[in-house]
């Protein structure tokens, strides 16, 4: 999963080099994943009202879906 969220999100942000994934603790069977990005580049994730952020959420819950897995996605 962190190599698809990294890979969705350096395609979007100017700084591709300041892009981490940490996998957090796993809770009631829901694995979180904390991404960062540089503070220019939050406006290139997040998306006008959120839409940007809500499609890469989609995406990584569809591929989790596949897995069996449950997931969740903040964005620091």
């Amino acid at each position: 999963m962190e190599d698809l969220i990294l890979y969705i999100v350096k395609a979007l942000v100017k700084n591709p080099d300041a892009v981490a994934v940490t996998e957090g603790e796993e809770q009631d069977g829901v694995t979180t994943y904390h991404l960062t990005v540089a503070e220019e580049d939050k406006g290139y994730v997040i998306g006008k009202q959120g839409k940007v952020a809500k499609a890469i959420r989609a995406i990584v819950k569809t591929a989790a879906i596949k897995e069996n897995k449950k997931v969740r996605v903040y964005i620091l």
